[in-house]
C-alpha cells in the first residue's frame, strides 16, 4: 500500500508529532518505569530472587539492544508508517509473552521482547517519524514531544498497578498488549505519513523546499561514516550515561529512598516531581538546542545528573527529597531531545534511522547495565549514598569531554 501524492493544504507535520508522541508514550509497559510495578509480583509468584529478576532484565535489555541498529536500517528502508505498524503488533505480542512467563528463562525471553520492541524499536520509529517533517524547529518540536511523552508515560505505572490490584499481574500484561494493539497499530497504518513529499508538502510546512533542507539531505552520512566521527561518540556517551544511571536510580528508587527514611508509598510518589523536572528541562533544552552550541547543553545535562547523584548523600524526607526528584527528572528531560535533534543536523536524513538505531542501541545497552552495576557496588560499599557518589564521577568526566566537542565535520558547520 503506497501513500498518496495528493497535496494536503494544512501542514501535516504537527499531526505526525502528536501521533508519534502517543506511540512513544505507549512504550511505557516496556520501560523501567512500567516494569518496576511488576518486580515484586514476579519475585513472589515465580519464586525468584530480586537479583535473578534484575539479571533477567539485564539479559533481555542487552539482547533487545543488539537488534536496534538493524531495526533502524529497516525503518529507513520500509518507512516509519509500515515499521510502526509491524512493531506495534510485535510489541503487543511480547506483552502477551510476559503474561505467561513461568521462570527465569521465559522471563528473560519476555524481557527481551518488550525491551527490544517497546523501549527500543517503538521509541526509535516514533522519533524517525517526526524527524523527516521538521528542520528549523526540530529542537523545539522534540522538546515538546519528549516532555509530553514523559508526562504521559508517568501514567503507566499507576494504570498498570491499578490493573494488578484489580485483577492480577498476568492480566495487567494482557491489558497492556490490548492497549498497544488498539492504539499503536492504527496510528501507524492510518495516521503516519513517511515524508512531506508524499502528500505534496515540504519540510517545516514551507511553501517550497528550503535550501537548508536540501543541504541536509545532500550531506547525509552513512551509519559507518557517522560512527567514524568523535562527536557521534561524545553524544552517544552522554545518552548512555544518562540511560545507565537514571535507569539504576529509578529501578532502585524504593530501596534508595527507603534507606533515606521514606516509606515505600512516599518513595513511589517521588516519580511525580521527576516528571515535573523532566517537563521543565525538556522544554528548555528543546528550544535552546536550535539556538546554542550543543556542547553546552550536553555538559549541562551531565552536570544535572552528577548533582542528582551527589544529592543522594543528603536526601531526607521533606523538601530535600522533592528537590532530588526534580533534579533527577531534569537530568533525564535535558537529555531526551538532544540526540533526536542533533543527529539529523549533523548527519542528514537519508540514513537517520540507522544512525539513531546505533545511538539507541548504545543507550539501551547502557540502561541494561545500570541496575545491576548499581546493586553490585552497593553490595560492596554497604549503602546507596556512597554508591551514588562513586557513580557521580562518570557524568562529570563525560560532561567535561563534551565541552571540547567541535560540531563541525565532514558535513560542514552544524550549528
Amino acid at each position: 500500500m503506497t501513500q498518496t501524492t495528493a497535496t494536503v493544504r494544512r501542514f501535516v507535520g504537527w499531526r505526525i508529532a502528536v501521533l508519534a508522541t502517543i506511540t512513544a508514550a505507549m512504550t511505557g509497559p516496556g520501560q523501567t518505569i512500567g516494569v518496576s510495578v511488576f518486580v515484586d509480583p514476579l519475585i513472589g509468584d515465580l519464586n525468584l530472587t530480586r537479583s535473578q529478576v534484575s539479571t533477567a532484565y539485564l539479559i533481555g535489555t542487552l539482547l533487545g539492544a543488539l537488534a536496534l541498529p538493524s531495526v533502524g536500517h529497516w525503518v529507513d528502508r520500509i518507512g516509519a508508517r509500515r515499521a510502526m505498524s509491524f512493531i506495534g503488533l510485535g510489541f503487543g505480542a511480547g506483552l502477551v509473552v510476559m503474561s505467561g512467563v513461568q521462570g527465569f528463562i521465559t522471563l528473560a525471553i519476555g524481557f527481551t521482547a518488550i525491551r527490544w520492541l517497546g523501549q527500543g524499536s517503538l521509541s526509535l520509529v516514533s522519533t524517525v517519524a517526526v524527524t523527516h517533517w521538521f528542520r528549523r524547529r526540530r529542537g523545539f518540536v522534540f522538546g515538546l514531544m519528549m516532555t509530553a511523552v514523559s508526562a504521559l508515560m508517568s501514567l503507566a505505572p499507576i494504570l498498570l498497578n491499578l490493573a494488578i490490584e484489580a485483577y492480577s499481574w498476568r492480566t495487567a500484561w494482557l491489558l497492556a498488549a490490548g492497549a498497544v494493539w488498539l492504539i499503536v497499530v492504527p496510528i501507524g497504518w492510518f495516521g503516519i505519513i513517511d515524508r512531506p513529499a508524499h502528500i505534496g508538502q515540504h519540510i517545516d510546512g514551507d511553501a517550497k523546499a528550503a535550501p537548508a533542507a536540501d543541504a541536509e539531505s545532500d550531506r547525509s552520512h552513512s551509519r559507518r561514516q557517522a560512527a567514524g566521527e568523535i562527536r557521534f561518540w561524545v553524544l552517544s556517551l552522554t545518552v548512555a550515561t544518562t540511560a545507565m544511571l537514571i535507569t539504576a536510580l529509578n529501578f532502585h528508587q524504593i530501596s534508595i529512598l527507603g534507606e533515606a527514611g521514606l516509606s515505600s508509598t512516599e518513595a513511589a510518589t517521588m516519580f511525580l516531581p521527576q516528571v515535573i523536572g523532566a517537563i521543565l528541562a525538556g522544554l528548555g533544552v528543546g528550544a535552546l538546542s536550535d539556538r546554542i552550541p550543543v556542547r553546552f547543553l550536553l555538559a549541562a545535562s551531565m552536570g544535572l545528573l552528577a548533582t542528582g547523584l551527589v544529592m543522594v548523600e543528603i536526601v531526607e524526607p521533606g523538601w530535600q527529597v522533592v528537590l532530588y526528584a526534580v533534579t533527577l527528572g531534569a537530568a533525564a528531560g535535558a537529555q531526551r531531545p538532544l540526540a533526536a535533534t542533533v543527529l539529523p543536523r549533523w548527519f542528514g536524513l537519508a540514513n537517520i534511522g540507522a544512525i539513531q538505531g546505533l545511538s539507541t542501541f548504545i543507550g539501551v545497552g547502557a540502561s541494561a547495565m545500570g541496575p545491576l552495576a548499581f546493586s553490585l557496588v552497593r553490595s560492596g560499599v554497604g549503602q546507596y549514598r556512597t554508591t551514588a557518589l562513586l557513580f557521580a564521577v562518570i557524568p562529570l568526566v563525560i560532561g567535561a569531554a563534551s565541552l571540547t566537542l567541535s560540531e563541525s565535520g565532514r558535513s560542514g558547520s552544524a550549528g
